[in-house]
């Protein structure tokens, strides 16, 4: 099979395309055939050998994916060859990750596409999705709370503004002018300009401070001042440094979540009844996936790049 290979770490240059053995899948776990699987910052971190990892190289990417069941294996009694589904993946793993033409996942990984999404749009939802809905459920926060994102008109911070809106949460985001329209259209109550000085932006319009944040944008400690006191953070990334004025800080790691079925299975439910939003950037053959890495890279992609196979 067709697999994207890391086989040293590096820059985009170091990618390679190769033709590995189909893996087979064991007890309670489903080989899919697959259409469409992102690209990701964690890829390229990955790539580049910021991501710790025991295993030998090559290393295969990829953290989400969506296809066409071709195998169950014995024990699986809720997927049958031929559905189209969607999945988390974790890639540091003997196994490799998404981005192959074949890839077995727990069965707990996978749920059907929503309703009206193409395979290349649903590729977009289990990762960032359940990323989101990890911090939301770190946080959780009552109706009526206000909840603040940054990085909100990228992938994490979009269903950021999404799943807070469904929760009930007032949320506050940050968007650069270009992007305002998008960040408003996601469902945004009060946006306010992006940037170093984004907590203090923040603070001008709730001046007692957010209840919580999500970190999307990975500023980490500069954005304290916007929280009030005893407030939380939920940090997508590796929190670099402390806390002040009793504010909690979550780390959200979204393999907590690799084999919440309920919870990819209501982000499915929500994407089919239209309150995510599906944001598919641009489409790239496997073998171009150094012009994907390079393009994640410069920054400004909104929506998901996305390899097709």
């Amino acid at each position: 099979m067709k697999a994207v290979i890391i086989p040293r770490f590096g820059g985009p240059e170091v990618l390679e395309v190769a033709d590995l053995p189909k893996p087979q899948p064991g007890p309670g776990e489903v080989r899919i055939r697959v259409a469409a699987a992102t690209v990701n910052p964690t890829d390229i971190s990955l790539r580049s050998g910021r991501r710790p990892t025991n295993l030998p190289p090559p290393y295969i990417p990829g953290m989400e994916l969506a296809g066409t069941v071709d195998v169950v294996g014995p024990g699986v009694s809720d997927r049958r060859p031929g559905e189209q589904v969607m999945a988390i993946v974790l890639p540091l793993r003997p196994q490799g990750g998404a981005q192959a033409e074949l890839v077995v996942v727990p069965a707990e990984s996978v749920v059907p596409v929503p309703d009206r999404a193409t395979l290349v749009e649903a590729a977009t939802l289990p990762m960032n999705g359940l990323t989101v809905r990890r911090a939301l459920d770190l946080l959780a926060l009552p109706a009526g709370a206000t909840l603040a994102v940054t990085g909100a008109a990228g992938a994490v911070g979009g269903y950021a503004i999404q799943l807070g809106k469904v929760a009930g949460l007032r949320v506050v985001a940050d968007a650069a002018p270009a992007d305002e329209a998008l960040v408003r259209s996601l469902g945004a109550d009060i946006v306010v300009p992006r940037g170093h000085d984004v907590a203090r932006a923040i603070r001008t319009v709730v001046p007692d401070g957010v209840d919580a944040l999500i970190d999307a944008a990975v500023q980490g400690p500069t954005v304290l001042p916007a929280v009030r006191d005893g407030g939380q953070v939920a940090a997508v990334r590796q929190w670099t440094g402390g806390t002040e004025r009793g504010i909690r800080i979550h780390q959200v790691a979204v393999s907590d979540y690799a084999r919440n079925q309920a919870a990819l299975d209501e982000l499915r439910r929500l994407a089919g009844a239209g309150k995510l939003t599906l944001r598919v950037a641009e489409t790239f053959l496997p073998e171009r996936v150094a012009e994907a890495h390079r393009k994640l890279e410069a920054g400004g992609v909104r929506g998901r790049l996305v390899l097709v196979f």
